[in-house]
Formats: C-alpha cells, sequence, structure tokens
C-alpha cells in the first residue's frame, strides 16, 4: 500500500483531512540533494549555480552580561547574534532575522541539541555569510542592503518563548528563549536600534514563527514614530493530521510549550481565547497581530509535507522516503494528497480574514525558506508570483510602495520554482 493510500480513503470519505500532525524539528528539507565531501569542489560548485556571489562574512558577538540574567543557551551559554552595521541612508534603519532550526520537545529531545550550534554558542561559527535579505550588495537586495542587519543565533529550542526558574542538576539544562529574546533587544537597543526610523523584524522556519509570536512585542520596544513590519519566511505551520489520521504536531506542540514553560510568554491575544498549545499556529495567532505582517511561504512547504503530513512515526516502511526528498519522485496517489495540504494550508490563509496591511507571497514551490538564499530572494532565475519576485514583493509592501497579495496556483503549475542544491558535507 502507498504511504498515503489510507489518507486517500479518508479524503473520500470525508472530502478533506482534519487538522493535526508532527513537526519533529529541524533543519530543512530540500528537493533533492548533491552532498559534496571535498570543501574545494562544494565552494567551486556553490559559484557555479549561484545566480549572484557576493561574499560578507559577519563575526559572531557573544552577549556575556546575558548570562548572571539568566538569559542563555540550553547549555548555559551566552546567547549570540552577528550584526552588519548599516551605512549611507541606512544607518537608522535595523532588520533582525531570527535563526531557525525546529524545537525540542522533552529533556531527551534537548539533550541532543545541548552540545549542537542549535543548543550552545560554544558550537556556533564565529562568522556567518549574510546572503539574501542580509545582503549588503545593492544589487542583491536593494531595499535592505545598507541597513543594520542582524542575524539571531537560535539556541532555546522553544522559538524564545520559553522560561522555566529551576535548572535540573541532573540535565542542566536551561529553558530559557524568553529571557534570551530581551536580552537581544535590550543588546541591540543599546547599540543604536533605539534611534530606528525603519525596522523589519524577520525569520525563516522555526524564526519565522518567532518572528509572528514576538511581532507586536517587537513593535513595542522602537519609537512611536518608527516604521515597523514583521516577515515570517516558512513559519507558518499548520495544524494538520499526518497521514496516519494522528494529530502529532498538536501534541508535539503541546510538549515545547510544557516543557519550556513557554504559556506566559504567547501573545495575550491568542491565549485569552484558545489553549497555550494552539497559539504555536500561526493560523491562530497571525489575525490578531497589529503589526504589518508578511507572510512568505510555499503552500507545498518542503518541511511541513516531509515532517507534518507525513512524519517518520506515520511511514514505518519509509515507502515516502523518496517523495518526501523530491516532489518529481511522487506518484500521482501522493501528489493528490499534497495538492489536499496544499488546499488546506490556503484555507489557514483565507481563514485569517482580510488585512490592509498584510502581504503575501504564497507560492506552490517544493522548499522551505525562501529569504536567506539569493537563489530564492533576488536573482535571474528566483521565484515569481504575478512577475515579481520575493525580494520585490517584500520591498514593495514595506515601503508601501503597493501592496501585494498573491497566492499561487496549484503545484506543478509554476515554472519559476527553484530547485535547491545543498552542497553541504553529509
Amino acid at each position: 500500500m502507498s504511504c498515503f493510500q489510507g489518507v486517500l480513503d479518508r479524503e473520500k470519505q470525508r472530502c478533506s483531512l482534519a487538522k493535526g500532525s508532527i513537526a519533529h524539528l529541524e533543519f530543512r528539507m530540500v528537493p533533492s540533494k548533491l552532498y559534496i565531501r571535498n570543501p574545494l569542489v562544494a565552494l567551486f560548485f556553490a559559484v557555479l549555480v549561484s545566480p549572484q556571489v557576493y561574499a560578507d562574512y559577519v563575526n559572531i558577538t557573544l552577549i556575556q552580561n546575558a548570562v548572571p540574567k539568566g538569559a542563555v543557551c540550553l547549555d548555559g551559554s551566552p546567547p549570540a547574534y552577528h550584526l552588519s552595521v548599516g551605512f549611507g541612508s541606512g544607518i537608522n534603519n535595523w532588520l533582525v532575522h531570527i535563526e531557525g532550526g525546529g524545537w525540542c520537545n522533552n529533556v531527551t529531545t534537548c539533550l541532543e541539541r545541548k552540545h549542537t550550534y542549535l543548543g550552545s554558542s560554544t558550537y556556533m561559527a564565529k562568522q556567518v555569510d549574510f546572503t539574501g535579505i542580509l545582503s549588503s550588495n545593492e544589487n542583491s537586495n536593494p531595499d535592505f542592503y545598507n541597513w543594520n542587519k542582524v542575524k539571531v543565533r537560535y539556541c532555546d529550542g522553544a522559538s524564545f518563548t520559553g522560561d522555566v526558574k529551576t535548572v535540573d542538576p541532573a540535565t542542566k539544562l536551561h529553558y530559557r528563549g524568553a529571557r534570551i529574546w530581551q536580552a537581544v533587544m535590550q543588546e541591540l537597543l543599546a547599540r543604536g536600534m533605539d534611534k530606528a526610523e525603519n525596522a523589519l523584524l524577520s525569520g525563516c522556519s522555526s524564526g519565522g514563527l518567532t518572528t509572528i509570536l514576538h511581532c507586536d512585542n517587537f513593535r513595542a520596544l522602537l519609537p512611536s514614530h518608527a516604521h515597523v513590519k514583521c516577515l515570517s519566511d516558512a513559519g507558518f505551520f499548520v495544524n494538520e493530521r499526518d497521514i496516519s489520521g494522528k494529530e502529532h504536531i498538536a501534541a508535539y506542540y503541546n510538549d515545547v510549550i510544557t516543557t519550556h514553560g513557554s504559556a506566559n510568554n504567547l501573545p495575550l491575544s491568542c491565549t485569552a481565547g484558545v489553549s497555550p498549545s494552539l497559539c504555536f499556529f500561526p493560523q491562530y495567532v497571525a489575525k490578531q497581530i497589529k503589526t504589518p505582517l508578511f507572510i512568505l511561504n510555499s503552500a507545498i512547504d518542503a518541511w511541513q509535507i516531509a515532517n507534518i503530513l507525513v512524519p517518520d512515526s506515520a511511514d514505518p516502511n519509509a515507502t515516502c522516503v523518496n517523495c518526501k526528498a523530491d516532489i518529481a519522485q511522487c506518484s500521482s496517489l501522493q501528489l493528490e494528497i499534497i495538492q489536499g495540504f496544499r488546499d488546506r494550508f490556503v484555507k489557514a490563509i483565507d481563514e485569517m480574514g482580510k488585512s490592509i496591511s498584510r502581504g503575501l507571497f504564497i507560492n506552490s514551490c517544493f522548499c522551505h525558506c525562501q529569504s536567506e538564499s539569493q537563489e530564492t530572494w533576488l536573482a535571474s532565475r528566483s521565484p515569481m508570483l504575478a512577475n515579481t519576485r520575493i525580494a520585490n514583493a517584500v520591498g514593495d509592501w514595506y515601503f508601501d510602495r503597493s501592496q501585494f497579495k498573491e497566492i499561487d496556483c496549484p503545484y506543478p503549475c509554476d515554472s519559476t520554482c527553484v530547485n535547491h542544491v545543498d552542497i553541504s558535507s553529509a
């Protein structure tokens, strides 16, 4: 039986799946993978496939004074960020981008992260390359290139929402994401963000979720006259059942919130009306956000297909492995189920209601995160909707040059989709 057969039967019986599913962290799914172990060969290949190459390596900054406040990573190390200082007309403009990397939902999964860069600043790269929305090249990033650009590192495992005072002496795990958020914001305000004229909070994946959860809080920290908006990239995770019919993602998020003590740090506008565990789903949060929000997402997000619709627990025989890795390998039956997911994703977007200030770029590309890579952000072959590339759509919306609210036709109608190649070491 196909890995999607059970859910197809239920579709025929009920016309649509109920809500639910699982997100089992962490790194990005890509349609196809090419692993090149030799770093020189990998670099050469990157140059060949990159539409625009502009190296902009930015040093890490550790917030040492956050440690006495308990604002620390899972292992107790200080939080961190990378700052590329603005110049010219951008010296009083700030783009704060939140790193993604899934979540940990219990002691076991948090211990797994503790000795990685997703749980400790000790393991973080000392420099990172700023590309895409973080690029300082005007041709690559025309609207934000000369802003103060920040990449906030992610090491708490709960989208900067946790705050458990007690530290278990056996595990020495610190669940302090909410404190990290406060410490980073205080640091950036002290470095000049308190004088911001324009500001954009953005993030990818779990960082995109962070952007939604903290959007109004970010607005409140900045001068009242500042022009402030938020951009969530691949952070609109939907409450869907998996192909076995189980509500894995709902249970998973509930575990995340319980483990990290996140309930009190979620938007009150959401928790006042629904269970805190549902407030990790943007479909229940975003419609109450007052600050202008742009949602950049694929309706067939590769990570959500692989971890929400078809998590490993729902596919014990691994019959969906090829389809999850490359949509071109999916059978017609599997594509039918993916299209059903796409329809329900679009419905969740629509159910947020109309908002003049909200921007939408919802395409049908089998990818995850499109703002960090130059290839998808702005290049000769970048994805387009309404003949507009992502960078231009976001820029037009941010500067109020025009509204942008576009939802793509179903896969595979979009010929502008980018088929990502992962050249990282295996």
